[in-house]
């Protein structure tokens, strides 16, 4: 019997399952400070002063300030400020202002982003199938009302219900948030559902432990996707094969 006969659900995740990022992070930073008339900042130490601040700011303030009540953009600000700082940029307020709203309105735009080409065809496929399709993300509210809308990523063709770690106060890889999305299924059993993402710590491991059905995709050949075979994960190249696989008997 195919698998997809059993279900009722399948949830996805976005980045890195339904879209990637286009070019470096340094790119959208060189971009704003040229824009003020500044040089570009080094793209390496600006990637690594940003990997840390993000960090920090991840476990002082999780699910970007949710719990403290710390507005979206004051997050982010205090995120990007660090960023430049650990990368020996002190820029004065006014020029910080300048470079942040730069980089908060193009990182909350469809510009940074691109969509793989399989991933509406399959989220629609999956819908006329008859199935419920959720998305579980990490993510700001700015995925679910402006950046997902902006790619043509919609709720209501695409997808039916979105569960966005900012606006829940709940992240991957607690399995709560899958649980979320069982209820926002319409309570439905876990066995009923799939979950399929391209993290085994965030997607694959807490779906399974809360009895979802779960897969990785492995976009670009990453050299953990073999220990995450070896653990015992379904690991496919892409939403094409996912859709093979669902519809083969097992």
């Amino acid at each position: 019997m195919a698998l997809l006969s059993r279900l009722r659900c399948i949830t996805v995740d976005v980045t890195g399952t339904l879209l990637a990022y286009k070019g470096e992070l340094g790119d959208y930073y060189c971009m704003a400070a040229k824009s003020v008339g500044l040089p570009c900042p080094d793209y390496k130490r600006v990637h690594e002063g940003f990997k840390l601040a993000y960090k920090e700011m991840a476990k002082n303030y999780p699910c970007f300030g949710f719990a403290a009540k710390m507005p979206n953009i004051v997050w982010w600000k205090t995120c990007v400020r660090d960023s430049f700082v650990r990368a020996g940029y002190d820029y004065d307020e006014d020029t910080f202002e300048k470079i942040f709203r730069r980089i908060y309105a193009s990182f909350g735009s469809s510009a940074p982003y691109t969509v793989f080409p399989d991933s509406q065809p399959f989220l629609r496929w999956a819908r006329e199938k008859g199935l419920i399709v959720g998305i579980i993300s990490n993510a700001e509210y700015r995925y679910q009302d402006v950046i997902l809308p902006a790619l043509g990523v919609n709720q209501g063709t695409e997808w039916d219900f979105g569960v966005f770690s900012g606006l829940e106060g709940v992240e991957k890889p607690d399995p709560r948030i899958y649980e979320i999305a069982l209820e926002r299924a319409g309570n439905i059993a876990p066995e009923e559902a799939l979950h399929i993402g391209d993290s085994f710590r965030k997607d694959y491991v807490p779906a399974k432990s809360v009895g979802m059905h779960a897969l990785l995709l492995d976009r670009f050949k990453i050299p953990d996707a073999k220990e995450w075979r070896k653990s015992g994960a379904i690991v496919l190249p892409d939403l094409l094969a996912v859709k093979e696989f669902l519809t083969s008997e097992l």
